[in-house]
């Protein structure tokens, strides 16, 4: 995906809120809880990744109608469901790094420490 002009406005503020945020996180829950709050942000997005085409756990006959019905589909339909769900994958992508990053800062710095 390509940067566009806002892009590269917005990172600086978006980037020095995040740094505000990760040292209030570190200030108000510790490393290890850092590392409990990365654990859960991964938790939720791999469930909501799990759970893009209708939700698991489901009996398997709604799973089979869900691809009958996919099947029925025109192009036009299964072009906007892609679409849709492509648009969806960039805040889970954000998320995924956001949650690793705070799963190996939070753990790793408080072993180490």
């Amino acid at each position: 995906m390509r940067f566009t002009r806002w892009d590269y406005v917005a990172f600086p503020f978006l980037a020095a809120a995040g740094i505000g945020v990760f040292y209030g996180a570190i200030r108000l829950v510790g490393y290890f809880g850092l590392g409990v709050i990365g654990l859960v942000i991964v938790f939720i997005v791999i469930r909501m990744d799990l759970e893009k085409d209708g939700p698991s756990g489901v009996d398997p006959s709604g799973i089979a109608e869900q691809f009958k019905a996919r099947d029925r589909m025109s192009r036009a339909e299964k072009a906007g469901l892609f679409a849709e769900q492509r648009m969806r994958l960039q805040p889970q992508f954000v998320a995924l790094v956001v949650g690793t990053g705070f799963m190996i800062l939070g753990f790793g710095m408080h072993f180490l420490l």
